[in-house]
């Protein structure tokens, strides 16, 4: 058993891309925790969509022994964590289980609007922020200028931040010298009652769900029959284990210590993230405080495409949630996708990434509705209703319909600030400031419906700047707004998976954009098919996909030109029945096309 005094819990937080998952590398090769034979970049980001996009997705905990330079053993227990926006719930369950952070900063990209979030954060759960200063081999690195935007920008004294380049594996060892003699040991008596906080879990087909913990005080150990105080639920202690970095079992974990334990828990609903665990035998321990909870804030339904495989949805979403705290999801039915499930995200990317781990990890094929936020609704009653689907807001009884707003930071080059302000106002965005940090940095400050942001801003403010701004949000509050619930319907009929709701002002383009995407993409049938968009009883924007004709004529060889005629009117009188007794099944193809990204 390890003494407290000589453990170090910490995390790599950092604006995304700026070199966390390499510099995590570098630290487990100059600490001999991975052997050279099996190292490999991104060691830590398992997932396929990690490795192939280049982003860590899940925070991910690793052992690591290390000789200090005065000859002292240490454990340091580190907790790589993701830079996008959608995943800063992963941030904050790191950040509550460690002491100290290594705040990552490029040396030619400067101080990024993430950066200043994940500074704020460390700050709010008081931890000690060691500034890193990486990239320094970069000919356009700027060190001296990256020192003054820490100490200006986060008030972190910027002088004495540490300069490394994690891909040649420069200054690696001063960082870890940092971290043994700046970050405090972790508090917690070993021999008081236990108090483990869950920061993360997992799902093993084999042993249940696996529990990752923080030690705050006590012991754990195999035999013990603990109890979570979130769910009520009690269990036996299977095994208990450290990651270094594969699940390697031990004894026991006591106070300060990182690891995981197994408990035969089958039920992935029993395991909540946030969550503290305690000993039946010693009852009266409080529950820690966690960490940050974060409500979903985009919706959309997803929906198996072969309806057999609905409960396999469920289940692979069940073990989803069991490490991703923010994922929410109950059942909804549609008229024209069956049975499926309504899930809130974080954002865009947070629901892609999802959609993706369905269909790759368990082999699900699903067809997902438009991505929207959820509006409050206060009914000609006074009553008020959150609405998060498209085809249950009312389209009468209501008075007045309030959507999100956001604050929104970008901080870009000079150069780039009237196409920014063009691209909020296009937005609906209210400017509020502007401040430059410097020379040739500035941040604008905008609040932005949310809606307006969560489809393709984040892409066109890179595509606009050449990828120089950088972009960060938080909710503030709700506000009364113009919006509509716009219908689709296809021959005469409603299809509720392809209702929207938007701003007034835009439902006519969006409308007219979808009719056509429509019409590109369904079938011809045997008769006229009318496409169209419509706020209540009234059609704002129409496609038609003309008949398929059958040649009638194709035996006429001549004759008299009345009977072609009466062939041709014969025809268009069965195609007149066709239209009323018709009925078309759309293709998953048809939902692609409207609610892909293009779309929009």
């Amino acid at each position: 058993m390890t003494s407290a005094e000589k453990i170090r819990n910490f995390c790599i937080i950092a604006h995304i891309d700026h070199g966390k998952s390499t510099l995590a590398d570098r630290l487990l090769e100059v600490t001999h925790t991975i052997p050279q034979r099996l190292m490999r970049e991104q060691f830590l980001d398992k997932m396929d969509l990690e490795r192939e996009r280049g982003i860590t997705i899940k925070a991910k905990a690793v052992r690591m022994n290390y000789r200090s330079r005065d000859d002292s053993d240490y454990i340091l227990n580190l907790i790589d964590t993701p830079g996008h926006v959608d995943f800063n719930y992963e941030v904050s369950k790191s950040l509550a289980a460690c002491e100290g952070t290594l705040l990552v900063v490029d040396a030619s990209q400067g101080v990024e609007a993430q950066t200043v979030a994940n500074a704020h954060l460390a700050k709010e759960n008081r931890l000690r922020i060691i500034p890193v200063i990486n990239k320094i081999d970069l000919s356009v690195a700027d060190p001296e200028k990256t020192k003054e935007e820490i100490s200006v920008i986060l008030d972190i004294p910027g002088d004495n931040a540490l300069l490394v380049s994690a891909k040649e594996g420069t200054g690696i060892t001063d960082i870890l010298e940092a971290v043994v003699h700046l970050v405090p040991p972790p508090s917690g008596n070993p021999d008081s009652p236990l108090q483990t906080l869950v920061f993360d879990s997992n799902f093993d087909t084999f042993r249940g769900v696996i529990v990752f913990i923080r030690v705050r005080q006590g012991r754990i150990c195999k035999g013990m029959t603990i109890r979570m105080l979130a769910t009520g639920k009690e269990f036996k202690v299977e095994e208990t284990g450290i990651f270094n970095p594969e699940m390697q079992p031990v004894d026991s974990l006591s106070a300060g210590e990182v690891g995981y334990f197994t408990a035969g828990i089958k039920n992935t609903s029993d395991v909540k993230v946030g969550d503290t665990v305690v000993n039946v035998l010693a009852p009266g321990v409080q529950r820690l405080p966690g960490y940050k909870e974060v409500k979903p804030m985009v919706f959309s339904g997803l929906y198996p495409i072969n309806q057999e495989n609905y409960e396999l949805l469920r289940e692979c979403l069940g073990k989803l949630k069991l490490n991703d705290s923010s994922l929410t999801f109950e059942a909804e039915n549609s008229i024209a996708l069956g049975n499926g499930f309504r899930c809130g995200f974080l954002g865009l990317l947070h629901m892609e990434i999802t959609r993706q781990r369905l269909e790759r990890e368990y082999g699900l094929s699903l067809i997902s509705t438009a991505a929207n936020v959820v509006y409050e609704v206060t009914l000609t009653d006074r009553r008020k209703i959150r609405v998060d689907n498209p085809a249950l807001l009312p389209t009468s009884r209501t008075s007045v319909i309030c959507e999100p707003f956001i604050k929104a930071s970008i901080i870009t080059p000079p150069e780039y600030i009237g196409t920014i302000m063009q691209l909020c106002q296009d937005r609906r965005g209210i400017y509020l400031n502007t401040e430059y940090l410097s020379h040739s940095r500035a941040l604008l400050t905008y609040e932005i419906p949310l809606a307006e942001i969560i489809i393709d801003f984040y892409d066109q403010l890179k595509s606009k700047t050449k990828g120089y701004a950088s972009f960060d949000y938080e909710l503030i509050d709700y506000r009364p707004a113009d919006v509509v619930r716009v219908d689709i319907m296809i021959a005469r009929e409603t299809v509720d998976a392809l209702s929207f709701i938007i701003h007034r002002e835009k439902a006519y383009i969006r409308s007219k954009e979808i009719t056509e995407r429509l019409k590109e993409v369904i079938p011809r049938q045997m008769f006229e098919l009318a496409i169209q968009a419509c706020i209540g009883s009234k059609v704002i924007a129409r496609e038609t996909i003309p008949a398929k004709r059958k040649d009638v004529l194709a035996k006429c060889y001549g004759g008299d030109i009345t009977r072609k005629r009466k062939l041709l009117e014969k025809q268009k009188e069965g195609k007149k029945k066709m239209k009323y007794i018709g009925h078309i099944e759309l293709p998953p193809e048809a939902f692609m096309a409207v609610l892909s990204r293009e779309a929009k």
